[in-house]
């Protein structure tokens, strides 16, 4: 099944992002390999791809997982967690429509 993992930044989370990222990047590559990545990518602090300075505000992920559980333990592990980058982490089953 399909899970949406919706994370929200704490305040000025640039710096940690940055350092973090590599990390980050490397799970995510690690799902698509393995077919289990619909889509991925932050919330930028401003209508722009490249926001710069202002950074971004939280991150979109869905992703198949075997079960919500499974979802949330792989959220919890991820790099921007552990460098106190998410303020909050939401886990939830997601059915996708379109595209078929």
């Amino acid at each position: 099944m399909l899970y949406a993992i919706l994370s929200t930044d704490v305040a000025d989370s640039l710096e940690k992002r940055k350092s973090a990222r590599p990390a980050h990047l490397q799970r995510l590559q690690d799902l698509q390999d393995a077919g289990r990545l619909v889509i991925a990518g932050p919330h930028p602090a401003i209508e722009s791809n490249t926001p710069g300075d202002a950074g971004f505000t939280g991150s979109l992920v869905i992703a198949e997982f075997t079960n919500l559980q499974q979802a949330k333990d792989w959220a919890d592990q991820d790099p921007y967690v552990a460098a106190g980058v998410y303020r909050q982490v939401s886990v939830k089953p997601f059915k996708q429509v379109y595209p078929q």
